[in-house]
Formats: C-alpha cells, sequence, structure tokens
C-alpha cells in the first residue's frame, strides 16, 4: 500500500450529493497495489494512526493523530501507483483491480475507525472533490512494499 499522509487543520470532500468534513487532523491518499496483502494494510493502518507528526507544547513534532484526538479523511486514490517514467500516459499496471482496491481501503479504513478515531471516507471510484488546508506544511509517503 502507499499512503500520502497530509497534516491538516481541515479537510473536506463532495461528490454529487456526497459531502464529509474534518477538522484538525490527516487526510490520507490510500493507494492499493495488486502485491499487497492483510499484512500491508495493518503496516499502513499502524503507521496512519503512530506517525508523531503533530507538535508537543516545546514545537516539536512528537505528537501523533491519537495523542491529539485528531480526526481522519481517507480517500482512494489509485493514480498513486501511477509509473510516468516512459512516455507521457502513466501506467497504472502495479495498481490493484477494481474490487481487491474496494476490499483493502475499506479493510485499511474499517481498522482506522475499529481505534476510535473519527474517520470520513471519500466514495470509492468516484469522481470527487478534495479540499484541504494543509497544516505545517507536513506531508509523508508511507510505502508498505520497500525493500
Amino acid at each position: 500500500m502507499r499512503a500520502v499522509i497530509q497534516r491538516v487543520s481541515e479537510a473536506s470532500l463532495t461528490s454529487g450529493d456526497y459531502a464529509v468534513r474534518i477538522g484538525s487532523g490527516l487526510l490520507v491518499l490510500v493507494a492499493v497495489s495488486k502485491d499487497d496483502t492483510a499484512r500491508d494494510v495493518d503496516y499502513t493502518v499502524d503507521k496512519t494512526l503512530n506517525l508523531r507528526i503533530f507538535s508537543d507544547e516545546k514545537g516539536k513534532l512528537n505528537l501523533s493523530v491519537r495523542d491529539v484526538s485528531g480526526e481522519i479523511l481517507a480517500v482512494s486514490q489509485f493514480t498513486l501507483y501511477g509509473d510516468s517514467r516512459k512516455g507521457r500516459r502513466p501506467s497504472f499496471d502495479k495498481s490493484a483491480d477494481r474490487e481487491k482496491g474496494k476490499e483493502f481501503f475499506d479493510m485499511y479504513a474499517d481498522k482506522l475507525k475499529r481505534e476510535g478515531i473519527k474517520v470520513e471516507t471519500g466514495l470509492f471510484g468516484e469522481e470527487m472533490k478534495v479540499r484541504l488546508v494543509n497544516d505545517g506544511p507536513v506531508t509523508l509517503i508511507i510505502d508498505s512494499n520497500v525493500s
């Protein structure tokens, strides 16, 4: 799995009549690869919940989203596995198919929710408009498939 994690003071998402919003927390763009297993989901959930990317009272990045009672907006984004090294049109050969992508994205979101964090999600496979106020900015890339 690959995730782009952004610390936000707020974020929102709309798709047609569907709309969700979070306050301070994380906007997480999530991609599933065709080679991912349940262990990749667990790894990505653990990193999302425990990365110390919020400032403590001394201004040091020392607190996790749990520590600050933050919220999470998780958005599926298969294009994170786009390979643009050749030609002008990215290849998405490493991305999971739609069925696996949805299954693993839902698994990721469900595991986050079971940890007592407020989690909102986008609509899998739909066109969406995402707005955010990146706080810091702080943006990290998590990849469970790194050797």
